[in-house]
């Protein structure tokens, strides 16, 4: 008998657009829940950069696994329709405003008073309560509100944004294991709930030893640079090619480079003696160790660096990085065929299961699976013809 995925048999209704929202059904999607995105009939998807007839990297990068139903929620008959497919459902997640679910007669209490095992996820940009509920929230400005820029970049760049929307990213990741602790809880109260999360709190619950350096010293940290706060050596340093990353540890590393690289005496400097003077005197004890590993290219000083116990590794680029054989061994790059594009890549599973591992299915076309969907769960054929008649459906 096939692994069944862990959750077969879980259906989501997806209200999300954008990024956070997306990603948190996809994940679910990847391992076996059936996942029924809501889409407009009228108008186009909505996707970062506008909506081009077809569909772009941005949409298939958070779309795949998925069922693709349209649904006009700006009818009253629409609203039925999806109030119906929740009396069947497991979990309905949305990213709209706060109160924007209630204004459209969908909120939690209305679809938990039809469906008491209904789970509700809502995902904001600062969260369901306090001052900035209603203030509008993209990535960027969560990182900049959430102190994560202040940290980042050097003093001579400013603040920088991470290279990736992480606290879309972050959110979406946060409120997959919210719905997963929900659905864990209703085994055994047989009851859903309410689950929220922001991208302001998802990046603030990260921060680690950002926040705990503020929180013993009372001091704000500074922007980090390519180089670890606490620990040195420990960042990028510069081969006779390209940049690398070096990270020492501990002590016995620390010791270990000094005899690998050929400059056993900085040990003994007494600027570099201990891990506070070594933090203390980065910059000098960087351009020491620079000036040595400009003699030879990356890659020598990593196979160096590693097997003498040192972690040390390249900087890769996308595409490197897509075209290494690590990469393919842990099945991180998927190709999958589409009736449009033809075949398409898309990212691996981040967690492998052994027993009931995930399938990855290709991003839905618009509208591809609302006849079938709606159809399992009762509507009559006469029932659809109708329905597409009044563009209630698509």
């Amino acid at each position: 008998m096939p692994n069944v995925p862990p959750l077969a048999g879980i259906t989501i209704i997806d209200l999300t657009r954008y990024l956070a929202g997306p990603f948190c059904t996809q994940i679910l999607g990847d391992y076996g829940a059936e996942v029924i995105k809501l889409e407009p009939v009228k108008g186009a998807r909505s996707e970062m950069g506008g909506y081009t007839g077809k569909d772009s990297y941005f949409f298939m990068s958070t779309n795949r696994s998925k069922k693709s139903v349209q649904i006009d929620l700006r009818q009253a008959a629409g609203r039925d329709v999806m109030l119906r497919l929740t009396d069947q459902a497991d979990v309905v997640i949305d990213n709209f405003r706060p109160g924007v679910m209630e204004a459209m007669g969908l909120g939690f209490e209305t679809l938990a008073r039809r469906n008491p095992r209904i789970i509700g996820c809502s995902i904001s940009g600062f969260g369901a309560s306090g001052p900035m509920r209603d203030t509008p929230g993209f990535d960027q400005i969560a990182q900049g509100f959430s102190g994560l820029m202040s940290v980042t970049g050097t003093e001579e760049s400013g603040p920088l944004r991470v290279g990736i929307a992480i606290c879309d990213l972050l959110g979406g990741i946060f409120a997959a294991q919210g719905i997963l602790l929900a659905l864990q809880a209703r085994h055994h109260s047989g009851r859903g709930q309410r689950v929220e999360t922001s991208l302001l709190e998802a990046i603030v619950s990260v921060l680690s030893w950002s926040a705990g350096i503020y929180f013993d010293t009372g001091r704000t940290p500074g922007p980090a640079g390519n180089h670890h706060p606490l620990s040195a050596p420990h960042g990028v340093h510069a081969a006779s090619d390209r940049p690398f990353n070096i990270a020492c540890g501990n002590e016995t590393m620390w010791h270990a480079l000094a005899e690998t690289i050929g400059r056993p005496e900085l040990k003994e400097d007494p600027r570099f003696s201990s891990p506070g003077h070594r933090i203390k005197h980065r910059a000098a004890l960087t351009a020491e160790i620079n000036r040595t590993l400009a003699f030879n290219t990356a890659q020598y000083w990593i196979d160096m660096l590693n097997r003498a116990g040192i972690p040390s590794g390249p900087i890769m680029t996308i595409e490197e990085m897509f075209n290494h054989p690590q990469i393919a061994a842990r099945e991180m790059l998927l190709r999958l065929g589409h009736p449009v594009r033809g075949e398409i890549m898309t990212t691996g599973l981040g967690v492998k299961l052994s027993e009931t591992p995930g399938q990855v299915t290709r991003p839905p076309l618009l509208g591809e699976h609302t006849g079938e969907v709606l159809a399992a769960r009762g509507f009559s054929n006469e029932e659809l013809a109708r329905l597409r008649q009044a563009g209630t459906i698509g």
